[in-house]
């Protein structure tokens, strides 16, 4: 891929999340200019996100729309202002148990917010388009571990059918339109910044309270846990494949950690690391869990040359170091 104009712009959606804001925060940090896109929707405190952007609103060479991507004419106008070289797709509706109670939410933001950033792109002449994906679209696929080539066509939840869904939307703008567009598979991302809903930040917290953490199902379901260092250099990886004419012009990658840990493996780690015994509520498995997932990392260490390198409790280590050193928990 050639670098393009040394002003290039990337446009980030979803810069004020957990992993927007630190792939935005990377960008800047090899002099990159960023425009960020995001809609402080109230899934979670907009206190969280404003502390995920403090160190780019900082630096010169970021600027932040406040935005929703389903709003047709604020996307086509960012675009039109600030004519992104490259996008790189990270907003959406996430989490599978919200998806099944406002589906029409999730296709809402999921999809026709992914059309109307398409659309820009396409009107302005960007010249790649990265889309976040999810492990989420394999379902419960019952080989492991998950190619991107297996059969991902019985989604067991609302958000993975959107993920599934906005991946078919991306191969068709670029069969029509010949716009280069990579879709990133990620699975289960922790670290500094996590969503305050997801197990990790949550069980770290309910842990070094005292408190009961809810598992559900035995404790067996695993998922294949990824840094939020190591996604961040799948993405950029991926971002500067994109376009290169030895790759095809539209490609599926996962970026995993390739190491499956058990729930209750996850629950003794966060022990292990806070310092306390768990305390555990056993309840049934919720609908649209998925009973394991597992990246097959061949294609994107080939192709992209991605490598993880963190290890669950090396990660758990520093989430929770990140979180006592930003006041969140009484240490």
């Amino acid at each position: 891929m050639s670098e393009g104009r040394a002003d290039a712009v990337t446009l980030v959606t979803g810069a004020a999340g957990f992993i927007g804001s630190a792939v935005t925060d990377q960008l800047l940090a090899e002099g990159r200019r960023v425009v960020g896109m995001d809609n402080f929707c109230d899934f979670y405190n907009r206190t969280a996100k404003e502390r995920n952007l403090a160190n780019a609103r900082g630096l010169p060479g970021f600027d932040l729309i406040e935005a929703d991507i389903r709003n047709r004419e604020a996307v086509l106008d960012a675009f039109r202002k600030y004519q992104p070289e490259t996008v790189i797709h990270l907003a959406a509706m996430a989490g599978v148990r919200p998806s099944i109670e406002d589906p029409a939410l999730y296709t809402a933001v999921n999809l026709d917010g992914t059309v109307n950033l398409l659309d820009a792109a396409v009107e302005n002449g960007s010249r790649r388009f990265l889309f976040a994906s999810s492990s989420s679209v394999y379902g419960n696929n019952e080989k492991v571990p998950f190619a991107e080539d297996d059969p991902v066509d019985h989604p067991i939840s609302p958000y993975a059918a959107t993920k599934k869904a906005g991946e078919l939307i991306c191969h068709a703008y670029h069969h029509i339109h010949s716009l280069p567009i990579f879709c990133l598979r990620f699975f289960t991302v922790f670290g500094p910044r996590q969503r305050p809903d997801l197990a990790i930040s949550k069980f770290l917290h309910l842990v070094s309270r005292g408190e009961t953490i809810p598992m559900f199902g035995d404790g067996s379901s695993s998922r294949d846990y990824t840094f939020i260092e190591d996604i961040v250099d799948g993405v950029l990886r991926a971002m500067q494949s994109c376009g290169d004419p030895a790759l095809p012009g539209y490609r599926v990658y996962n970026l995993g950690g390739s190491e499956p840990v058990s729930l209750k493996q996850m629950i003794d780690t966060i022990g292990q690391v806070v310092g306390r015994e768990p305390s555990i509520d056993r309840r049934p498995m919720q609908p649209g869990d998925v009973d394991r997932t597992w990246a097959d990392l061949s294609r994107s260490r080939n192709e992209l040359g991605y490598e993880p390198h963190t290890s669950l409790h090396e990660g758990i280590k520093r989430q929770w170091a990140w979180i006592r050193e930003t006041g969140q928990i009484d240490t």
